[in-house]
């Protein structure tokens, strides 16, 4: 039957199908099919498909069987895949222990189920989690924290060709940035200077150093820094990347005007380190700042946050104001950037 597909490269295959599938945009009723180098994946909505992605119309077959979480429960489930994990945010134990069971028994290439059994926590951010199936066992009913649940809360996941090990109870990760992520990635050019104040394991990292840029990454999570400096090795851009443990108010001491870039993402209190971020940015520095704030106007507080730490020593330029995805009810998380010019 003649559908409409994503055509995309096949190492490119995994990220676009989770791409699509955050936005629930899959077909789930065809096959996803290769031929020649290339992955033709179906969709449900063709003009609701980002326009970076290009949409053909191919004859696929239909899939005969009843594989996926959705089929195996009679509701769609909501549920996060990262790398071989599957991540649920359920309160009902028992619904999510049917949605583990429903997800094992899938067709999805899966290592473990885990349920947020906590909010995030600290500074460093992190959580707890209940790991509802492991490898096709049941585990413990018990929440577990980072000590006694890394081996089941580790994995690697890839992301626009690059690939992060990390493990969730120990850092923080959000697979659900990956196209926000993207979008800066995809502004760095050869030979810049990027600071990245609250890196975790190099999401912005990582892929500033693929497209040739010096990168210094700062977090106050010594794990998190350990698996920077790995995902930095398995990605081959150790040579341009710098990784700190510390606070990025003493880091940055070492580092003022030094920035062509710098992002800010760590929306609940950015502001607070702009002055930071200021001191480290160059001549002409471009800032990614991350905000959560009231619909009624998510760009004005972090402005004038911006102007007031920034001018009159720099001119400020807000050239971008955008809308990462919804964070709660009546509030957006926000990306503004901003071009600082002395």
């Amino acid at each position: 039957m003649n559908v409409p597909c994503v055509r995309v490269e096949r190492e490119r295959g995994e990220e676009t199908r989770r791409r699509l599938a955050e936005a629930d945009l899959l077909a789930h009723d065809y096959e996803i099919e290769a031929e020649e180098g290339w992955l033709y994946v179906p969709v449900a909505d063709a003009e609701a498909v980002p326009a970076d992605l290009t949409v053909v119309t191919r004859a696929v077959g239909e899939r005969d069987t009843r594989d996926t979480p959705a089929d195996l429960l009679g509701f769609e489930p909501t549920y996060e895949r990262l790398g071989d994990i599957v991540i649920l945010d359920e309160d009902d134990p028992e619904r999510a222990r049917d949605i583990a069971d429903a997800v094992m028994a899938s067709d999805l290439p899966v290592r473990a189920v885990i349920n947020r059994a906590s909010k995030v926590k600290g500074e460093l951010r992190v959580r707890d989690w209940e790991v509802l199936v492991s490898d096709g066992t049941e585990a413990s009913e018990a929440t577990r924290g980072a000590e006694d649940a890394s081996s089941e809360t580790e994995t690697v996941h890839r992301e626009y060709g690059c690939e992060f090990l990390l493990d969730v109870a120990e850092v923080y990760f959000s697979p659900r940035l990956a196209t926000e992520r993207h979008r800066v990635a995809e502004q760095v050019e050869p030979g810049e200077r990027a600071f990245d104040m609250f890196a975790g394991v190099g999401p912005f990292v990582v892929p500033f150093a693929e497209r040739g840029a010096e990168v210094v990454g700062v977090d106050l999570n010594e794990r998190a820094v350990e698996y920077l400096r790995g995902n930095a090795r398995r990605n081959g851009v150790a040579d341009r990347v710098t990784a700190i443990q510390g606070d990025v108010r003493d880091v940055a001491e070492g580092y003022h005007d030094w920035a062509d870039r710098v992002v800010m993402n760590l929306p609940h209190s950015a502001d607070e380190f702009l002055d930071t971020a200021v001191a480290v940015a160059g001549d002409d520095c471009v800032i990614h700042y991350y905000d959560i704030q009231h619909e009624d106007d998510p760009f004005g507080p972090g402005e004038t946050a911006i102007r007031a730490a920034a001018e009159p020593e720099y001119e400020v330029e807000v050239q971008t104001r955008h809308v990462v995805r919804s964070y709660a009810p009546h509030e957006l998380n926000v990306c503004l950037d901003v071009r600082l010019t002395r």
